[in-house]
């Protein structure tokens, strides 16, 4: 198991400083803080789960009218689609043109059929990682389940089989290894939004912190 309070204490040190090499990039596309860069970092709660396609199964549950369990072969069953985006660290590193495949997050809320109490969700990983947003937010066009990036499936180190990707958040609110979304009718902050991260975390407001408003 990782040391928490290390974990904790070093990744809200580099996302108040910034530590990731590259080069400042004026396009209006990477928000006021973030540094552009080339690579792909990794960055985790310091845990990989033993979890592949053979023993991977979404959960969708809560306030639905259908709970849903879907193993790999009814995932890759669902509308397939591609889509490009922006991924912004709260870190302080963006990585642009991501070409993400998977299945619109949007696709699998239909077929789960939210209730009409359903206002927010929980996003669990296998590694036991929590993560919140609105329900609408998921609704968003951009938002994906996705199973590949930049040509290639993803790997365990950046949350294969499967993670959340949700452009318009920083990246810690896109789940990886995501095992479950839970829908219920009041908020509930998750791991880094108790520990002091902000709630909404929108990278053109930098929006890092709870105390930043």
């Amino acid at each position: 198991m990782p040391d928490w309070k290390k974990l904790i204490a070093s990744k809200i040190a580099v996302a108040q400083k910034g530590n990731i090499a590259g080069k400042v990039n004026a396009n209006v596309r990477v928000p006021n803080g973030q540094t552009e860069v080339k690579n792909f970092p990794i960055l985790d709660l310091g845990i990989l789960p033993d979890i592949n396609q053979a023993n991977w199964k979404l959960c969708v549950y809560g306030l639905v009218e259908n709970e849903l369990n879907l193993d790999w072969a009814a995932f890759q069953a669902l509308p397939q689609t591609t889509d490009v985006s922006d991924l912004h660290c709260v870190t302080r590193w963006t990585r642009l043109d991501m070409d993400w495949v998977g299945v619109k997050a949007q696709e699998i809320l239909m077929m789960a059929a939210p209730l009409e109490n359903a206002k927010h969700v929980t996003l669990h990983g296998y590694d036991g990682y929590s993560t919140n947003l609105p329900l609408e937010a998921l609704l968003d066009d951009d938002v994906m389940i996705a199973h590949s990036v930049l040509g290639y499936p993803l790997t365990t180190d950046h949350g294969g089989p499967v993670r959340m990707i949700v452009p318009k958040r920083y990246a810690w609110k896109g789940a990886k290894w995501l095992k479950s979304i839970e829908l219920h009718e009041f908020d509930r902050p998750g791991f880094w939004e108790v520990r002091g991260y902000h709630n909404e975390a929108d990278p053109f407001k930098e929006e890092r912190f709870s105390d930043d408003d």
